[in-house]
């Protein structure tokens, strides 16, 4: 099984980390900002920190934005989106007003409302429970700790569900859509469960 990882790099994080989790699991990197090497992906991430806008508005003005949605709909390349990645995947999100995302995943983007004094961003490490739709979470214990930062989260049907966390009220942490997997928190940066989900991104 091949597994060229193609990273897309939309400008506005540090993808060294990444990259290198995704190296030691056995994936073959390449980390891009041409949409035509994604045509070759065996496997597509999309990673990320920073605000939404900013992130589509430089996805559209390479053409990755038409390249990660080709892709992905016409090859049905597993794509796996990782924090901001995961809700550009979207539909919408309401972060500096109304924006389009890429429309490959259900639902919108929504700020937290904090509750009981929850502090935002949610930064830190932070109980993921899954809900068994997707075989991203094999062999790692439900309620298993990852490490989170965020102020906004998805808003989804319950029917592309893969994870919830307990926090301000509950928040959905993973979903799973077609060739499309998504989390909210970072595998890069949470040790042993992060690789092993990363290991399993790459057995699709």
């Amino acid at each position: 099984m091949s597994n060229r990882v193609v990273i897309v790099n939309h400008g506005l994080c540090n993808l060294n980390s990444i990259a290198r989790a995704l190296e030691e699991c056995g994936g073959n990197v390449v980390v891009t900002d041409d949409p035509g090497d994604l045509n070759d992906a065996d496997r597509i991430v999309l990673p990320g920190v920073g605000a939404f806008a900013a992130a589509m508005a430089n996805l559209h003005a390479k053409g990755l934005d038409e390249a990660i949605c080709e892709n992905v709909v016409r090859r049905s390349v597993p794509l796996l989106g990782i924090c901001l990645g995961m809700q550009l995947l979207a539909e919408s999100s309401t972060e500096g007003g109304d924006c389009r995302g890429l429309g490959l995943l259900s639902g919108a983007v929504v700020k937290f409302e904090s509750q009981r004094g929850e502090r935002i961003p949610h930064m830190g490490w932070n109980a993921v429970e899954s809900t068994g739709l997707t075989t991203l979470f094999d062999g790692i214990p439900s309620n298993t700790d990852f490490y989170f930062v965020h102020s906004y989260h998805l808003s989804c049907p319950d029917a592309t569900v893969a994870a919830r966390t307990n926090y301000c009220g509950g928040f959905v942490s993973a979903v799973a859509q077609g060739s499309v997997v998504a989390v909210q928190f970072h595998p890069e940066k949470s040790q042993k469960a992060g690789f092993r989900l990363l290991q399993n991104f790459l057995a699709l």
